[in-house]
């Protein structure tokens, strides 16, 4: 608990980390109030007196779900020493997060975008939003490399960048549909040979 944190506060994030995995399961539109209360213990009046309506508890709810994906990532990240270390770090970690995240109900960034597609637009900006900060961090590591020598001279970041985020999130999708997580595997070795492949 932080000092600094107020009751309200404290309230928030107590019906935020207690609806999270229910959100991630059950998707916006399948988690009722009633979920939401009994998830938590308090009252309706308790949940709409810290957030406006339940689309505001959603939104908050997908954020503490995607910076638990980042957090663990990002921690590896740091531990990297080079930036090839640093782009190998996304072919090998996701097959914990895999497993962290497939407990959860999966991949939020995953399941908000399927979900909210042309239906919720404050989430599906929220999941694409996500995704191009995630994009925007592997470019950096690209472009960073190749200012080192660690990476080839005219290497396309950005391509490069999206296609290994269509590849986790499509081994992702494809882990929990056959509930099958080997799958993950395949797709993080083939997410390794692209990074060897733009190795100066």
């Amino acid at each position: 608990m932080n000092v600094g944190t107020t009751k309200a506060e404290r309230t928030r994030n107590f019906i935020i980390e207690k609806t999270a995995e229910i959100f991630n399961r059950k998707g916006y539109a399948g988690t009722s109030m009633s979920d939401i209360t009994e998830a938590t213990g308090l009252t309706k009046g308790s949940i709409y007196g810290n957030f406006e309506n339940k689309e505001e508890v959603a939104l908050a709810v997908f954020e503490y779900n995607r910076s638990l994906v980042f957090n663990t990532v990002q921690a590896e990240l740091e531990k990297a020493e080079t930036y090839f270390d640093k782009l190998m770090v996304y072919g090998h970690v996701y097959r914990d997060v895999i497993t962290s995240v497939g407990n959860r109900g999966g991949c939020p960034i995953l399941n908000t975008a399927v979900e909210a597609d042309d239906t919720n637009v404050p989430l599906q900006l929220c999941a694409a939003k996500a995704l191009f900060s995630w994009k925007k961090n592997i470019v950096g590591i690209i472009e960073k490399g190749a200012e080192a020598g660690e990476f080839r001279q005219g290497v396309n970041a950005e391509q490069m960048a999206v296609s290994i985020i269509a590849l986790i999130e499509g081994g992702v999708m494809f882990s929990k549909v056959t509930n099958d997580y080997g799958n993950m595997d395949h797709v993080l070795a083939t997410v390794q040979a692209l990074v060897r492949v733009i190795k100066a």
